[in-house]
């Protein structure tokens, strides 16, 4: 069976379609928040031209979504699946960004859920690569179980390489529903 790269994933809060190249305009009206990028090695992505890198890359990698909100019906992000390794069963995962306002809860959660369980159809095993300095997301990346294990140069810059297992995708934290998810603290 041949991985789908680019299917419409639904989940319970964001639906994941295809990115085109129309999607321009919303998606960089997300990304041009400059405090998204703000502990990612490529920290000037807010500006246009660089976003319109990411953006061209996207379009040429043929795995990369829109992620829009199924409630509100907004654009609040991008992700895309890349570097499939058939030899070792092996797909990434990356490139990932929301909107301020979907940060620390169910979004990412529900995002990730539906990238990992396509994905895991057809590999055994999905990396995510994380800058070493990009705390928040190497924290998002392992609460929803991913584990280290190394780390890898690739573009030039050194990443921190996460796997998450189909096994562990099935026992892990995001076999549970998000509404199962602990909820994060608020402040008072």
């Amino acid at each position: 069976m041949q991985f789908e790269l680019q299917p419409t994933l639904k989940g319970e809060l964001v639906e994941l379609r295809p990115l085109r190249a129309e999607d321009w305009d919303v998606l960089y009206a997300v990304a041009s928040d400059p405090l998204i990028w703000e502990v990612h090695p490529e920290r000037d992505r807010y500006k246009e031209e660089v976003f319109r890198r990411y953006f061209n890359g996207a379009m040429e990698s043929g795995g990369a979504f829109l992620i829009i909100d199924r409630k509100s019906g907004e654009v609040i992000g991008s992700s895309r699946y890349s570097h499939l390794v058939p030899e070792r069963s092996e797909i990434e995962i990356g490139w990932t960004f929301l909107a301020r306002s979907y940060w620390g809860g169910r979004y990412n959660w529900d995002l990730k859920r539906l990238m990992l369980a396509h994905a895991l159809k057809f590999v055994d095993r999905v990396v995510l690569l994380v800058g070493p300095q990009n705390f928040r997301s190497r924290r998002a990346v392992e609460k929803i179980g991913g584990v280290e294990r190394g780390r890898r140069i690739a573009d030039g810059r050194e990443s921190i390489v996460y796997e998450i297992t189909a096994e562990a995708f099935s026992n892990g934290p995001l076999s549970r529903p998000a509404e199962a998810k602990p909820q994060r603290a608020t402040r008072e």
